[in-house]
């Protein structure tokens, strides 16, 4: 944690957002872990959407704090030091409207309907699954995401071995995916770094929502079942 800097001060972002800038690309980074004011000195896990001029046009801080116990030998406690986000967050691209989350926000479906609800064609989830947790759930719950929503889903996800605190290493599940509004998957990513392209048809979404309208239906619920 002692490398962490203030957002203005971080350098992994003033690089992308030169990178950015220079090659006219839209980047999103997920995620940073950046230092706040929080009382306790609590970070933010934070996506932030750079745009093609270098200019940072959206930031979300991680809802969903990853408190788990995935086995005996691996355990999880994020919000002993990071702060939750409070809001939910859209960007508008010259693409379409993005909804932003983090990781472990897609275990949260009411977080991704209410996005749609508000706007959002295109759902990004930048992640690091475990291994274990990854091969069981990461493209069920993905295309779930889509299916429930009509809205495209991009998860870029952190894949490999990586060095952790006290000399352990941390290994992650990989696959990143593209899920296409109606549910199936578009592009995967697989086990090793590399990059993935995929051609986006808007169209696709209000299609897959005129086909299956739930994301538009606000069903009335009388109680306990």
């Amino acid at each position: 944690m002692a490398v962490l800097q203030v957002e203005d001060k971080d350098p992994t972002l003033a690089a992308l957002s030169k990178a950015a800038r220079h090659h006219g690309v839209w980047i999103l980074i997920g995620s940073l872990a950046v230092k706040t004011d929080s009382t306790g000195g609590r970070f933010a896990n934070r996506s932030f959407l750079i745009s093609d001029a270098g200019q940072i046009v959206a930031r979300y801080d991680k809802i969903h704090m990853f408190d788990v116990t995935i086995s005996d030998s691996e355990t999880y406690r994020e919000s002993a030091g990071y702060k939750p986000g409070e809001r939910a967050v859209l960007a508008q691209t010259p693409l379409g409207t993005v909804g932003m989350t983090i990781c472990y926000d897609l275990r949260f479906p009411h977080l991704y309907r209410s996005l749609a609800q508000a706007g959002a064609q295109i759902l990004t989830v930048p992640s690091a699954f475990s291994p274990v947790s990854g091969a069981a759930h990461w493209e069920p719950l993905l295309r779930a995401r889509a299916i429930e929503t009509g809205c495209y889903v991009l998860a870029p996800a952190q894949c490999g071995t990586h060095a952790a605190s006290e000399g352990k290493v941390r290994k992650t599940h990989g696959h990143s995916l593209a899920i296409a509004p109606w549910g199936e998957v578009i592009a995967d990513g697989g086990t090793d770094p590399g990059c993935v392209f995929v051609d986006l048809d808007l169209a696709e979404i209000e299609a897959a929502r005129s086909r299956i309208p739930s994301v538009t239906t606000n069903p009335a619920f009388d109680g306990p079942v």
